[in-house]
């Protein structure tokens, strides 16, 4: 009968370990470049998407650009009857806030969210930036098109929305549209502080900003290869968090880089032909971008973006100078390279979306032992098959091996020492998917109790 129970055991875990999700690749397929294409045009086609620009016309400005964009969710809302709910958020900012506030205005966030069935206060995000910029970025009259930034990220999170709410999911997604970045991420920042005041749980942030150029400054011409920005741990853990990690290690452990882990896993597992790309970093040197407000409050947050940018066509006004052609525009946009990243964002939407809760309390212990035990408490979800242990070497990137331990609250790893690697713990629903991994926050203190 062990014997028997053994072998269950063992195929369980194999099976769960080597489970994909053909409707994964579904949505692989659905995503379309044509309809990318459309979109970017369209935003590009605004004439200027700055922050402070006309808000009246109907065809140039920013008002323009949100109206629009708002009623592309809702046309999606249509189709999928009213799966999703689409508004307005918005802040008001003067003059005091910041040196790029040139005069006090509203700044207005479309949002979409489709509700989960099971945790519809758990939501996993989407974001692409609806402003554009100049040289100049107090000058709002003359023509920014913003093709690349951010008309992609923002044409990306439309099409995620197109595709994803064929689909029912047991947690919330939110396709975000969020103005003010180039001021000083104001509008990131005000809707971190709208889901806080409403004890949203954030399951993670996915910040999309320049998802469409393929040839770098650098000379490379890459359609593959994207980076994954993500912090090494929160700004606002603890003094004690802090100095436990002098002894316990964590360094590179925090929730916004498990969530990049996340994100490069399942690229590597669905989309083998990309290169993600982890960059241990907030952003690009001495730079931001809007998940960072995010992560201000202690949410995890990443940065998906292109490999290879051409600072040529960012931030500048339109014009030719010694041969060399100047500005954001719509020639410096490749379609189908913006499809691919998009796709990489609908995946993980989708994975996280029909993931079950993640195990919290995850506590360590094997100081000076042969075996490492860790131990959790589980979350209270009946279609959880079980959790899953992974491990690392220290110095690696990701994690490097795992072991599915069934339906329990605690494990002993045999001859795994402690020392030598790094742990974490997900949750694994019955379709296969996973939570993002958790690392330990704390050490056994009392006796460990064995299976």
């Amino acid at each position: 009968m062990k014997t028997l129970l053994y072998f269950v055991f063992l195929f369980a875990s194999i099976s769960v370990s080597s489970q994909t999700d053909a409707r994964i690749y579904d949505i692989i397929n659905a995503i379309s470049s044509e309809r990318i294409e459309k979109d970017i045009r369209k935003l590009a086609n605004f004439g200027t998407r700055n922050t402070f620009s006309d808000t009246v016309s109907t065809t140039r400005g920013i008002g323009a650009a949100r109206r629009w964009i708002k009623s592309e969710f809702d046309k999606i809302s249509k189709d999928c009857k009213n799966c999703l709910t689409v508004s307005y958020q918005k802040d008001y900012v003067t003059t005091n806030d910041g040196e790029r506030i040139p005069k006090d205005t509203w700044i207005v966030n479309v949002v979409a969210i489709q509700k989960g069935t099971k945790y519809p206060n758990r939501y996993i995000i989407m974001t692409g930036d609806i402003d554009s910029r100049n040289s100049d970025t107090m000058d709002f009259t003359t023509d920014a098109p913003g093709a690349n930034d951010n008309a992609t990220g923002m044409a990306g999170t439309i099409e995620a929305a197109r595709v994803l709410s064929k689909y029912q999911f047991e947690n919330s997604i939110i396709y975000l549209g969020l103005a003010g970045e180039e001021q000083g991420l104001f509008g990131g920042k005000g809707f971190a502080e709208f889901a806080k005041k409403n004890n949203w749980e954030i399951i993670g942030v996915f910040n999309n900003d320049m998802i469409g150029n393929i040839e770098g400054v650098d000379g490379v011409i890459d359609n593959r290869t994207f980076r994954i920005f993500s912090e090494p741990t929160p700004p606002t853990e603890t003094e004690r968090e802090r100095n436990m990690r002098r002894f316990y290690g964590g360094e590179v452990d925090g929730i916004s880089r498990q969530l990049a882990r996340y994100v490069h896993k399942q690229t590597q597992t669905y989309m083998p032909e990309m290169n993600p790309m982890l960059v241990y970093r907030l952003d690009r040197f001495g730079r931001g971008g809007h998940h960072r407000p995010f992560n201000d409050l202690g949410y995890a947050g990443i940065r998906i973006m292109e490999a290879h940018e051409n600072y040529t066509r960012q931030h500048q006004n339109i014009r030719t100078e010694n041969g060399i052609k100047y500005g954001d525009v719509i020639e410096g946009v490749n379609f189908e390279y913006a499809k691919k990243l998009t796709a990489v964002n609908a995946i993980n939407l989708a994975s996280l979306a029909w993931a079950p809760p993640a195990p919290t309390n995850v506590l360590i212990g094997g100081i000076v032992e042969p075996n490492t035990k860790l131990r959790w408490t589980k979350a209270e979800d009946p279609s959880i098959i079980g959790y899953k242990i992974y491990w690392r070497l220290t110095t690696s990137p990701q994690w490097e091996f795992s072991r599915f331990v069934g339906n329990v609250d605690n494990f002993e790893l045999e001859g795994i020492v402690i020392d030598n690697f790094y742990f974490g713990v997900a949750s694994v629903h019955k379709n296969g998917h996973e939570s993002v991994v958790v690392f330990p926050s704390d050490i056994i203190r009392t006796t460990f109790r064995r299976n």
